[in-house]
């Protein structure tokens, strides 16, 4: 089974996320099979910026995404 979720990035207190499609069994940031877009909450707005093309392309062959990926997709008008 693929989840859509963010990928942790960048150093102690100071954040960057990827959102990938990863297999569920894949640790947090280990293995992923593709990235979608990326998640910067220290940008005031924080800057999100996703290829909604393959957003669509995962959500349709059956990738669930997190709670908080589908709170970015919701915000980016995504499904």
């Amino acid at each position: 089974m693929v989840k859509l979720r963010l990928q942790r990035f960048g150093s102690k207190k100071r954040p960057f996320y990827r959102i990938v499609a990863a297999d569920v069994k894949a640790p947090r940031d280990g293995k992923f099979l593709d990235i979608i877009g990326t998640y910067d909450p220290l940008t005031e707005p924080a800057t999100v910026k996703i290829d909604k093309e393959k957003a669509l392309k995962w959500l349709n062959d059956g990738a669930k995404p997190t709670d908080t990926v589908k709170s970015l997709f919701k915000k980016h008008d995504i499904k």
